[in-house]
């Protein structure tokens, strides 16, 4: 089998051309290359960057214009989904070789089993080492894959990809589904990346391993060398350096508009000034009138290079301005939420759920909880217990005050309905004019809010259920967060933070990002491990 050699693997878009069935232009005369190194690729929501790796990928193809791939493709997309009844070898592509092979071995010489095995007479080891090195030891290649975690099934997936020995390698938002340590190995496999890598993610920590940023923006690729440290110093720079132009550009419009104000006060000196020469009649009629013409020539000359300046001065201020950015950001005022200090919110007493996770815990005034654990401790489950969506095995849950749950899977959202009626949902009483003033907030202006839910992008469900989940009554005065800033661009993670940190009620957030959870100013971690009970550590 050819395999290019990794410093010679590429992708090149030439002139792409990509618009969606209804004609909404996702990407017009697009241009882009790509060579081997690792290249972060970030944007904000619904700029294109998983619908760049599709096409890159060869599962969406451009309306006009060329993509070109020199090498073997290995594409992870964003939402995995396995056949359950598949068994581990079937998922990772070697079950027909695994079967030629146990049947050689058995002592059946036929011809088509040497085939089917051709050079590949280590694959069972090869397979058992790149589970190996993705954390999955433990996987057995006869499983099946109903049995594993939302975060096994995508490092499975990329064992998958990495036993196919590509050169290029496409990621998209790989870590959003993954534990702590699940991540860390993700986390190495790149890093000991050596051909082309195109990661899409708003994952902070992976965005440091990268060689290099490339900033979707209104249909262009900016790109910027260094991890995305270099990338924020450079941006801050540039945007600094923008915002200084635009002062200047403002000195200069103003000097501009004022030259242009002191020509007409002297146009209207001169033609007082002729008109009284002409009163007075001192000169011949014939001096005064080519006076006259010649003032008015000249006069009528500085005005126009007056406007013209102006108006060259205007468009610079124009192109200044443009390159401020002004990112789209939630503004989330939220309702009244404050909860008391000693007030109680939450008692879990003595409970175990489905799965076997326990938990004893009690939560007074506006606490702010990090449930955390590994994929599959029963972090959602718990939630879903807390919410009352599901009974528990044992123990009991008192909820004291208002709550909502924002589900790891977002499907609080009716598809059907448009944004706006899925939001009139939650608070019925609310006027039709309240409900859209309060999601022109969360970046649902004007025809947004009338999008179905159906047709939303990761981002903008999540902003979608958010402001559902904020906007509902009574007010929420404890907010149970499951993996929130899975779906989130940079901006609105931002955004989330800021929100949260204006939130005046408890909260419990299930999440595996560290410097979320930092910023948003944790008091308690409680960690679930089914195996060994609840710890609950400060």
């Amino acid at each position: 089998m050819s395999h290019t050699h990794p410093s010679a693997a590429s992708i090149a878009c030439t002139g792409v051309d990509f618009a969606w069935p209804d004609g909404t232009p996702v990407l017009e005369d697009f241009q882009l290359t790509v060579g081997p190194g690792r290249t972060g690729l970030i944007g904000l929501n619904g700029a294109g960057k998983s619908t760049l790796l599709k096409l890159i990928a060869g599962e969406l193809t451009p309306t006009s214009g060329t993509v070109r791939v020199a090498g073997r493709i290995g594409y992870l997309p964003q939402n995995l989904t396995l056949d359950t009844a598949l068994r581990v070898d079937e998922a990772l592509g070697i079950a027909g070789t695994r079967a030629a092979l146990h049947a050689i071995e058995s002592g059946d010489a036929s011809e088509e089993h040497f085939t089917a095995v051709g050079d590949d007479w280590d694959v069972e080891e090869r397979a058992r080492a790149a589970l190996d090195r993705l954390g999955l030891d433990g996987i057995g290649l006869d499983r099946t894959t109903g049995a594993l975690s939302g975060g096994e099934t995508v490092l499975l997936r990329l064992a998958a990809l990495l036993l196919g020995r590509p050169d290029v390698l496409l990621l998209d938002e790989p870590t959003n589904n993954l534990d702590r340590r699940a991540r860390r190995h993700l986390y190495d496999a790149v890093t000991a990346w050596s051909g082309v890598l195109v990661v899409v993610s708003h994952d902070r920590e992976l965005l440091q391993l990268v060689d290099r940023i490339a900033d979707l923006r209104g249909g262009e690729v900016h790109w910027y060398g260094g991890n995305l440290s270099a990338y924020e110093q450079a941006l801050a720079a540039e945007q600094e350096a923008a915002e200084r132009m635009v002062r200047v550009a403002e000195a200069d419009v103003k000097r501009q508009r004022r030259e242009l104000t002191e020509a007409h006060v002297k146009l209207a000196r001169r033609v007082r000034y002729g008109k009284k020469m002409n009163e007075n009649k001192r000169e011949p009629k014939i001096i005064m009138n080519e006076r006259k013409r010649e003032a008015q020539v000249s006069a009528g000359k500085h005005r126009i290079m007056h406007t013209e300046k102006l108006k060259e001065a205007r468009d610079r201020l124009d192109e200044a301005v443009e390159a401020v950015r002004d990112d789209d950001e939630i503004r989330v005022e939220l309702p009244y939420t404050a909860v008391p200090p000693g007030r109680g919110v939450l008692t879990l007493d003595s409970l175990e759920v489905r799965g076997g996770a326990r938990a004893h815990l009690e939560i007074r005034g506006p606490e702010r909880i990090a449930l955390l654990g590994r994929n599959g401790a029963g972090k959602t489950t718990l939630m879903r217990t807390i919410t009352g969506e599901l009974t528990p095995v044992a123990g009991e849950v008192r909820r004291h005050v208002p709550l909502r749950y924002l589900p790891q899977r977002l499907d609080v959202l009716d598809d059907a309905l448009t944004v706006a009626e899925n939001v009139a949902r939650f608070a019925p009483a609310a006027t039709n004019n309240r409900v859209r003033a309060r999601l022109a907030h969360f970046l649902f202006k004007g025809a947004r809010a009338d999008q179905p839910a159906g047709t939303l992008s990761g981002g903008e469900r999540f902003r979608a259920t958010l402001a559902a989940l904020m906007l509902a009554e009574p007010a929420p005065q404890l907010l149970l967060l499951d993996e929130p800033t899975n779906n989130l661009d940079m901006a609105s993670v931002r955004q989330l933070v800021s929100a949260l940190e204006s939130y005046e009620g408890a909260l419990i957030v299930a999440s595996h990002d560290r410097p979320f959870l930092k910023e948003i100013g944790i008091t308690r971690e409680v960690v679930l491990d089914p195996d060994a009970g609840e710890e609950d550590a400060a």
